[in-house]
C-alpha cells in the first residue's frame, strides 16, 4: 500500500515539498476509529513509547520507594530540551538511589533546541549525560534496576534483566512478538523494537484506558500518562510541540514525539490512541499530522479544536520574518 501525502509544505503559490505518512486511531478493545495509509507495517516507535519503557519504574515499586511525583515520572518518560530544570531534576532522581551522572549510559549531546543550544554553550565546556535529552528515562532505568537490586551496569544492553522486562511489557501492551530479528539500537543506545503502528497505537489505547491490563499495570501506565499531562515542561521543554499540545487542553491530551517522524499520543476521556509515522522522517510533517489528527477528536469544542488546527497549519517566515510559505496537512485529514 502507498501511503498517502498528509502534509504539503507551501513557497509562494506553489507546493514545493510534500510528505507521505500512515496514521493509526484506535480504542482499548484495538478497533480501527480511523486510519491513513499502511498502519500494519512495522515502525520503529524511538522515544514515541517512553512511557512504556517507563512502566517497570513505576511496577517494581522503585518510583514510590524514590519519592517520584509527576515531574520525575514525566521527565523518565521525556525527550527534553536539556534545560537546566530537566538537568537538576535528572540529577536529582539519580541522588535518591545514590547514583550520578557517571552512571548514565545514555552518552551526552548539546540540545537539539537551537536556542537551549546557544545558552549552554555560554556556560559549559562541554554537556554532560545529564544533557542528553533521554537523561531522565535513563535515570528511571537506573533508579529501577537499584530497587530491584539488579547492577545498573551494561543496563542498556539486549540482554539485561531491565530490558527483558522493558521488552515483556511492550509486546503485552502491542501484542506483537518482539525480539532480535526486530530489534534496532536507539539513538540513546537502548534497544528499539519494529512493531505495526496499529499494534503500537493499540499498546497506548490500553494504557489509557486500562483495557485488558492487570490492575497493577493499568494503575502504572494510568500514573505515567497523568503525570505527563500534568506536567508537560518535562515532557519536552520551551518551544517543543510535546509540551505546546498538551498545554492546549491540559490534563486532557497525551502526547510524545519519536525520531524519525514518529509520534504517539491518547486522549484517555475518549478511550483511544494514536500512532503516526512520517515516511520520510521529517519532525515537522509528523507535527502537523498528529496536531490534526487528534483535532478531530476535540470538533464539538471550538477553542481545542481551534488551536490544534492552528498547529497544523504552521507559517514559514525566513530571516527577516517575511511570510514565505507554510507547512499545511491536505486534505487526506478531511474524511
Amino acid at each position: 500500500m502507498t501511503n498517502p501525502v498528509t502534509v504539503e509544505v507551501t513557497r509562494g503559490l506553489l507546493v514545493e515539498s510534500r510528505h507521505r505518512g500512515a496514521v493509526a486511531v484506535v480504542d482499548g478493545d484495538g478497533k480501527l476509529v480511523f486510519s491513513l495509509g499502511d498502519v500494519e507495517a512495522a515502525v520503529f516507535p524511538r522515544s514515541s513509547c517512553k512511557a512504556m519503557q517507563a512502566l517497570p519504574l513505576v511496577e517494581s515499586g522503585a518510583a514510590d520507594a524514590y519519592g517520584f511525583g509527576d515531574k520525575e515520572l514525566a521527565l523518565a518518560c521525556a525527550s527534553h530540551n536539556g534545560e537546566e530544570e530537566h538537568v537538576a531534576l535528572a540529577r536529582s532522581m539519580l541522588s535518591r538511589a545514590g547514583r550520578d551522572a557517571q552512571a548514565l549510559e545514555c552518552g551526552a549531546h548539546w540540545s537539539m533546541s537551537q536556542k537551549i543550544l546557544i545558552q549552554q554553550a555560554r556556560m559549559l565546556d562541554a554537556p554532560t549525560a545529564l544533557h542528553n535529552n533521554c537523561s531522565g528515562k535513563h535515570a528511571g532505568f537506573i533508579c529501577a534496576c537499584c530497587h530491584q537490586d539488579l547492577d545498573p551496569k551494561g543496563y542498556v544492553g539486549y540482554q539485561h534483566p531491565l530490558q527483558v522486562e522493558i521488552r515483556a511489557a511492550m509486546e503485552s501492551l502491542t501484542g506483537t512478538v518482539i525480539g532480535a530479528d526486530s530489534c534496532g539500537t536507539d539513538g540513546c543506545s537502548i534497544p528499539t523494537y519494529a512493531v505495526p503502528l496499529r499494534s503500537l497505537a493499540h499498546g497506548f489505547a490500553k494504557m489509557a484506558t486500562g483495557t485488558g491490563l492487570d490492575p497493577l499495570r493499568a494503575k502504572a501506565s494510568r500514573r505515567l500518562i497523568e503525570a505527563c499531562m500534568a506536567e508537560p515542561f518535562y515532557v519536552a521543554g520551551s518551544g517543543r510541540a510535546c509540551t505546546a499540545l498538551m498545554q492546549i487542553a491540559p490534563g486532557r491530551i497525551f502526547c510524545k514525539t519519536g525520531a524519525e517522524g514518529v509520534f504517539c499520543a491518547a486522549i484517555p476521556e475518549k478511550g483511544i490512541a494514536i500512532a503516526l509515522k512520517c515516511e520520510d522522517g521529517m519532525t515537522r510533517a509528523a507535527e502537523a499530522m498528529v496536531a490534526a489528527t487528534l483535532a478531530r477528536f476535540f470538533e464539538t469544542e471550538s477553542e481545542v479544536h481551534a488551536a490544534l488546527i492552528a498547529y497544523a497549519a504552521t507559517p514559514m517566515r525566513n530571516w527577516n520574518g517575511i511570510h514565505v510559505g507554510d507547512v499545511r496537512v491536505t486534505s487526506a485529514f478531511a474524511g
